[in-house]
């Protein structure tokens, strides 16, 4: 079968992760027998500098006629002469509008953020080694599209005194939705789901509980809990080996999510998936553009390649093969190869990259296509 891939590297080191993703990807082809045909389109900065838009209505179509979405970053640094033009228009015209609107043009409501703490990086976990002793493997379904972040907000002066609103308004039909594909990703793992809320307090939370727990109905396999995000939050530093799938709503999502990748310890290492109601979605790497390495051929791309894997298990339904990308990237590390960002983290003398600067970004992605077959 051939899968339609769309390809958006984007700006800063966008281009050259991609490219490392894409490599993976074409062994994975190689391998299990998979025709993938790539698109590349414009999205950002790099397209604002080509078309005058963050996101083409060419880029779109391309999007639309594809099975999945592998992007690389968007933005830059409104300080730096070289990508300062992008910053000096309305906000709705900066690269980092053309993520918005694919989510908005896509429909895509929920936003997957896995966090692993990987053995051999486990050094750089800022937690005390007794607090993690088997490690962590979480993945954090945030609801995108609605919530606090979009409703109607407003300053007024009122009195002689300013006041400033925002409204968190959900119906039931956008709590459903997103409960509905946290279910579905828990029955893919351990068959344990954790709803975070503030029930106690915010009728939205109250009507977010009452919603997760009548669609938990349809999944009697999954062992449905719930907690307050103010314990879930202190709950991720004392005992995050606890936390499966976790599910929540866009502003909580967006803190928690935040501070589960803090706790692996590199970024540089994260992958993210963002879905719509069906098994569409765009992968993307959880890290910005990092304009000051853009070029250098230093930027890790291994969280662009977890993303992939992140497209083949949930838009491809490739389980096999997203773990085999899962697992090529385990024997790299545990062979001591570390781009600059992980260099010396876990190694010892005798491994391959042991010490040094790490090695370049076209040379992890060898690495990793290497170890798949």
């Amino acid at each position: 079968m051939e899968y339609q891939i769309a390809l958006l590297p984007g700006d800063g080191i966008g281009p050259e992760i991609v490219r490392e993703a894409k490599k993976v990807l074409e062994k994975i082809g190689n391998v299990y027998g998979h025709a993938f045909s790539f698109r590349e389109a414009l999205v950002g900065g790099a397209a604002i500098d080509a078309t005058g838009a963050p996101l083409p209505q060419e880029t779109l179509r391309i999007v639309r006629e594809s099975n999945a979405v592998l992007m690389g970053s968007v933005g830059g640094d409104a300080k730096n002469p070289a990508t300062a033009r992008w910053y000096q228009v309305d906000p709705k015209l900066r690269p980092e509008a053309g993520l918005l609107g694919l989510r908005k043009g896509l429909g895509l409501f929920a936003n997957l953020r896995p966090a692993y703490l990987y053995p051999q990086l486990a050094d750089a976990c800022p937690l005390k080694k007794e607090t993690v002793p088997g490690g962590f493997d979480m993945v954090i379904v945030r609801e995108l599209t609605g919530g606090l972040y979009f409703g109607e907000r407003g300053t007024q002066t009122v009195d002689g005194v300013r006041r400033a609103f925002d409204t968190c308004v959900y119906d039931e039909k956008e709590i459903r939705r997103v409960a509905v594909k946290a279910f579905d990703i828990a029955m893919k793992r351990g068959r344990k789901l954790l709803s975070v809320d503030k029930h106690n307090v915010l009728d939205t939370s109250r009507l977010w509980r009452q919603v997760v727990e009548e669609v938990g109905a349809d999944y009697p396999q999954v062992a449905l809990s719930h907690m307050y995000v103010d314990n879930c939050a202190m709950q991720l530093v004392h005992d995050p080996g606890a936390f499966d799938v976790v599910v929540t709503d866009n502003m909580f999502g967006d803190i928690l999510s935040d501070e589960a990748s803090m706790i692996t310890g590199s970024i540089g290492m994260l992958p993210s998936a963002s879905l719509n109601e069906t098994k569409f979605g765009v992968y993307e790497p959880s890290h910005g553009s990092a304009p000051d390495i853009a070029g250098k051929g230093i930027a890790n791309p291994i969280a662009t390649i977890l993303s992939a894997a992140l497209l083949l298990r949930y838009s491809l339904d490739l389980e096999e093969e997203a773990k085999a990308v899962e697992a090529a990237v385990e024997k790299a590390l545990e062979a001591g190869y570390r781009t600059a960002d992980i260099a010396g983290v876990g190694t010892v003398a005798g491994q391959a990259a042991a010490d040094g600067g790490g090695i370049s970004t076209g040379q992890m992605g060898d690495v990793i296509a290497g170890c798949i077959g």
